[in-house]
């Protein structure tokens, strides 16, 4: 399974492309010095969604772990019109831009969808706070969320996104939007399409000269032939 980012601290969205990415950059960063392991991949491919019937949730498994991989993956929780919802919102958060991919091309909807079952303390604050969102959208619009104009959409989200000024009836709304935001930069950020847009290439496997030949020289010691051939080259 994949690992999970806690990002704790909320950063208001900004309100364009290039401003949304460096906040979520910044936070998605933070979280490299915790020791979440991340993988590089060319950004311009879209991530195809796995067969998760015909993997083990990674390598090194243990019985039970594939056990619940394979449960969880197998489950269902939100319905079309939550996940079109879901989808729209990290679009908002991530959109694609010049440099690359919107969330959903990398994948963090059903990044999302897993995390619920994975998660479930999580079930209950997102599939609430999507409802609350569509009874706003009526209640100020008339019409379901993904209904709405983008206008109105980015509208409706920026009445949650900043919750230093959010009114305090919104507050049921930040608290859920403050969720998907995270989840959606962890999302993003430990995919193939968010780990190049970082730039982060993690450990390189590179040639191992062994000791320098002056440093084994004045302990008196050398390395046998069998050791230099295999296993110590030294650069000509």
């Amino acid at each position: 399974m994949r690992n999970k980012i806690c990002l704790t601290t909320y950063v208001s969205l900004p309100t364009t492309t290039m401003d949304r990415r460096k906040y979520l950059k910044t936070l998605a960063v933070g979280t490299l010095a915790t020791g979440v392991i991340l993988q590089s991949c060319a950004p311009e491919k879209k991530e195809e969604a796995p067969d998760l019937s015909k993997i083990n949730g990674g390598p090194d498994r243990q019985p039970n772990e594939i056990e619940h991989f394979k449960k969880v993956s197998s489950q269902k929780f939100f319905d079309a019109h939550e996940m079109a919802t879901i989808t729209i919102l990290v679009d908002i958060i991530i959109p694609k831009d010049d440099h690359s991919g919107s969330a959903t091309e990398a994948g963090v909807p059903d990044f999302i969808e897993f995390i619920v079952k994975d998660m479930p303390r999580h079930q209950t604050p997102l599939r609430g706070g999507l409802k609350w969102l569509d009874i706003q959208c009526f209640k100020h619009f008339n019409k379901a969320f993904t209904d709405c104009t983008s206008s109105l959409q980015i509208e409706m989200v920026d009445k949650i996104a900043f919750p230093e000024k959010a009114k305090t009836e919104m507050s049921q709304g930040v608290a859920f939007f403050n969720l998907l935001r995270d989840l959606t930069a962890t999302g993003f950020f430990t995919s193939k399409i968010g780990i190049a847009d970082l730039g982060y290439e993690g450990n390189r496997p590179n040639q191992w000269d062994g000791v320098p030949p002056d440093v084994l020289e004045q302990y008196g010691l050398k390395y046998d032939q069998r050791t230099l051939d295999e296993s110590v080259k030294f650069d000509a």
